[in-house]
């Protein structure tokens, strides 16, 4: 890559470079570039087999856990403000205008 090119690039992206930086961006830029093309030749190799494991979902079985209300008492000891067997909370959408 050449200082040009970083030079456009920085442009392009608003970033003030100086001409030092520049040309050390277009070595570091050029050796990970050659990198990259390294690790897609490696890669793209035939003698490389890609396999996949076998997929399956990890879920729990759909299934009730414990008897309906079973610990409904105890949580709604736990709030400040209950009606009946709902929690009470403060309205937060008004009739506003």
């Amino acid at each position: 890559m050449k200082r040009e090119d970083i030079e456009h690039l920085a442009k392009l992206s608003r970033i003030a470079v100086t001409d030092a930086e520049a040309d050390d961006l277009a070595k570091d830029i050029t050796s990970i570039l050659g990198y990259v093309g390294e690790i897609e030749e490696i890669t793209s190799s035939s003698e490389i087999e890609k396999k996949v494991g076998p997929l399956f979902n990890v879920m729990r079985e759909d299934e009730n856990p414990h008897e309906s209300g079973l610990f409904t008492e105890d949580l709604l000891n736990l709030v400040p403000e209950r009606d009946g067997p709902y929690v009470k909370v403060k309205k937060i959408i008004g009739d506003k205008a």
